[in-house]
């Protein structure tokens, strides 16, 4: 007797791997069109599975813009974590967006997101300590809070400085002005440009 396999040789992912073979291709849609473009029918068309098979994992689009969201705090946690100065803790925040687009664009869209989800505030958290702890060593402060205002206004420098340059620079507008300069060199001497100068 015949037997018909229930496996798609079209499936293009491993068993028990759906859930990232969803995000993988969400990235690879937000990172070309934009998170609008995102439909959940249309991703699991690309996966080759049913059409109810994304909801199962992530609910609806929200849920899937929050879990990518999330990975993308947790991807920027460990990349600051890994800096060795204040200055290489703002390089590292440019270069993670330059390698993950796609969750840059979606992580800072609040609009887009489930607010309240734990692993999305978690993993805000976690990359929040991360910056704390990148300015609180660059100022040899031991105990810096969010209480502490020159901490915190020291975050608010930090974090504007690398987003800011982060978010021009993926969105192009950088490129008449820098040419062929390496990004992470021009955003290393940025912070001295900014320093009073003395006669």
């Amino acid at each position: 007797m015949h037997v018909t396999s229930t496996t798609s040789s079209k499936t293009p992912y491993h068993h028990g791997d759906l859930r990232r073979a969803i995000l993988r291709a969400a990235l690879d849609v937000i990172a070309a069109d934009g998170p609008s473009a995102l439909s959940l029918r249309d991703l699991a068309r690309r996966a080759g599975v049913s059409h109810a098979a994304p909801a199962h994992h992530f609910k609806d689009r929200t849920g899937l813009l929050t879990a990518i969201a999330a990975e993308g705090f947790e991807l920027l946690a460990a990349a600051i974590r890994e800096a060795s100065d204040l200055r290489d803790a703002g390089v590292r925040y440019v270069c993670f967006a330059r390698k993950h687009p796609a969750h840059f664009q979606v992580m800072f869209t609040r609009e887009l997101l489930r607010e309240h989800d734990v692993e999305l505030t978690t993993a805000r958290a976690l990359s929040a300590s991360a910056l704390q702890d990148a300015v609180s060593g660059a100022a040899s402060r031991e105990s810096a809070t969010d209480t502490d205002p020159e901490d915190r206004l020291a975050r608010i420098a930090a974090w504007s400085l690398a987003h800011g340059f982060a978010t021009l620079l993926l969105s192009h507008n950088l490129d008449n002005l820098m040419g062929d300069e390496d990004p992470e060199e021009v955003l290393r001497a940025l912070p001295m440009m900014l320093l009073p100068r003395t006669s």
